[in-house]
């Protein structure tokens, strides 16, 4: 059976843009491997009607919501290989199987690629975070620590003073900031600390201590980190889609790649804020941009 779309990765994104292809009455089947980017997160935030969901009772609700039609098949199996044959693709998974498809999605977000400082794994989901529009909220008023290696520094910590101005910023040993940064961080009682970090402390999740590698060390309850991205799969490499140059995947506004017929959402093209209602909006653009082409290829 030739299916009309195949959808790879099962986020906020994918979830959204099989709903759409489904009821637009086309054939599809949606790949879920349920490794999420958000594993690590308890509450998701910033989706009306949803605020404060854990993201695997979102994704159950949303997979509930697909089961409804019947034009869907939700396959909860790793995706190995995509081959571009004619004007179709070969998908081959994991367990053996192969389907074909018109079309393609990619929603198989990224990966974060955290600072190497012991304990940073400990606390990252419960009281360290990478989106003050995601879990500010949540710290607000608190004593907080800005976490960054990069230029991404400054930002962040203006960003984050909106929630607490109870700041420090650490850099683990970068010098990152210009004269002028440092002199207004310093006009808003900002401490910036350049030492190398040796370990973060604390005890179930919540950060407590941060030990510097002088043996100096400073109390804080949470904060946030800037964090390294790449794509959680190869699948836009060997599929030779272009890259714009943060490393996400090129679209045109309704997820088009370079290569016709493969599709790209949600977080791959790294040019929105990660939030699970930017991501699923995306979804559904996506879906329409596919449903577009395949009835103008039809009609």
């Amino acid at each position: 059976m030739l299916l009309d779309c195949v959808i790879i990765g099962g986020g906020p994104s994918g979830l959204n843009a099989s709903l759409v292809l489904a009821r637009a009455k086309k054939k599809i089947i949606l790949f879920d491997e349920d490794k999420p980017r958000n594993a690590v997160t308890h509450e998701s935030h910033g989706f009306i009607t949803r605020d404060g969901i854990k993201p695997s009772e979102f994704k159950r609700i949303a997979k509930e919501d697909l089961m409804k039609y019947s034009n869907i098949s939700i396959q909860n199996q790793r995706v190995i290989d995509i081959k571009k044959e004619n004007r179709s693709f070969l998908i081959h998974t994991e367990d053996g199987d192969f389907y074909r498809s018109r079309k393609v999605i990619l929603s198989t977000g990224l990966t974060d690629i955290m600072p190497r400082i012991e304990g940073i794994n400990n606390f990252y989901g419960t009281s360290l975070f990478s989106c003050p529009f995601c879990d500010g909220w949540e710290l607000k008023d608190r004593a907080l620590v800005v976490i960054s290696e990069d230029q991404r520094a400054f930002h962040m910590t203006k960003m984050i003073f909106n929630w607490s101005k109870d700041l420090v910023v650490c850099t683990n040993g970068k010098k990152i900031f210009s004269k002028e940064q440092k002199e207004l961080l310093t006009k808003k009682n900002i401490e910036v600390i350049e030492d190398e970090i040796l370990t973060l402390q604390g005890d179930k999740g919540q950060l407590k201590k941060i030990q510097f590698k002088n043996g100096k060390e400073i109390l804080r309850e949470g904060g946030l980190v800037t964090t390294g991205l790449k794509q959680a799969s190869s699948f836009a490499e060997s599929l030779e889609c272009n890259m714009n140059k943060n490393g996400g995947i090129e679209t045109d506004k309704f997820g088009r790649t370079n290569i016709e017929g493969v599709y790209a959402s949600g977080d791959n093209s790294i040019s929105t804020p990660s939030q699970l209602i930017i991501a699923a909006s995306e979804g559904t653009k996506v879906a329409m941009g596919v449903i577009s082409d395949l009835i103008n290829e039809d009609f």
